[in-house]
């Protein structure tokens, strides 16, 4: 009997070591993490969480869209400046003073383009300009641009390091909203500013007196 009992709690606790203690194969197999998991998530213990991973991704991927989806940045706010005072330059159906669009652009114009008119083509581009002014007939509309293009590579640096100041925005918010003033007093009221021939004017008023609101805020 003594011996019985003995065998039976010997086996008893064979099994219940075999069932407490697992396989070493069993082991590694808990262990083996691929790269990738540990690269997408530190791993706490020995176990994975796919569900806090997928939150941790999308909370990843909304910060990501806000910290880089800006469609209002400064150099993009520039941008919009500089198309819509070149298409006050062109376009008819305003009584403004254009010639107050030529430092507008100065001050408002994206770097790279600043830089371009500065180099070595932008020379080459003045140059072979005037030489086409001197023999050939150029129309009216073109004349503000070319003049744009000299004053820009003429212009000395302590003109131009206003760009991008507190300073050259508000004065160029000055500007602009003068030629607004202009554009919509002598149109008769805002609702007629809207008409067909003067559309495209109205809307690049518009947005050279809102770029320098918004880089001031």
């Amino acid at each position: 009997m003594l011996l019985l009992s003995l065998s039976t709690s010997s086996i008893s606790s064979n099994c219940v070591s075999r069932i407490i203690s697992p396989n070493s194969h069993q082991i590694r197999a808990l262990c083996r993490v691929s790269p990738q998991l540990k690269r997408q998530q530190p791993l706490t213990g020995l176990c994975y969480n796919p569900l806090r991973a997928s939150v941790m991704a999308k909370r990843g991927r909304r910060f990501g869209a806000v910290c880089y989806s800006s469609p209002l940045s400064p150099a993009n706010l520039q941008w919009i400046s500089a198309v819509s005072t070149a298409i006050l330059m062109i376009v008819k159906g305003t009584a403004i003073h254009k010639s107050f669009l030529v430092p507008l652009f100065a001050l408002q114009a994206p770097g790279s383009i600043v830089s371009w008119m500065k180099g070595e083509y932008g020379m080459w581009t003045a140059f072979l300009a005037l030489l086409v002014r001197l023999f050939f007939h150029i129309p009216g509309e073109l004349e503000l641009p070319f003049i744009t293009f000299l004053l820009v590579i003429v212009a000395p640096y302590q003109i131009m390091r206003l760009r991008g100041t507190q300073e050259g925005v508000i004065l160029s918010l000055i500007i602009a909203a003068y030629l607004a003033f202009l554009h919509f007093s002598r149109a008769g009221s805002l609702a007629k500013s809207f008409n067909q021939d003067s559309i495209p004017a109205t809307m690049a008023t518009i947005c050279i007196v809102l770029v320098p609101c918004l880089l001031l805020i």
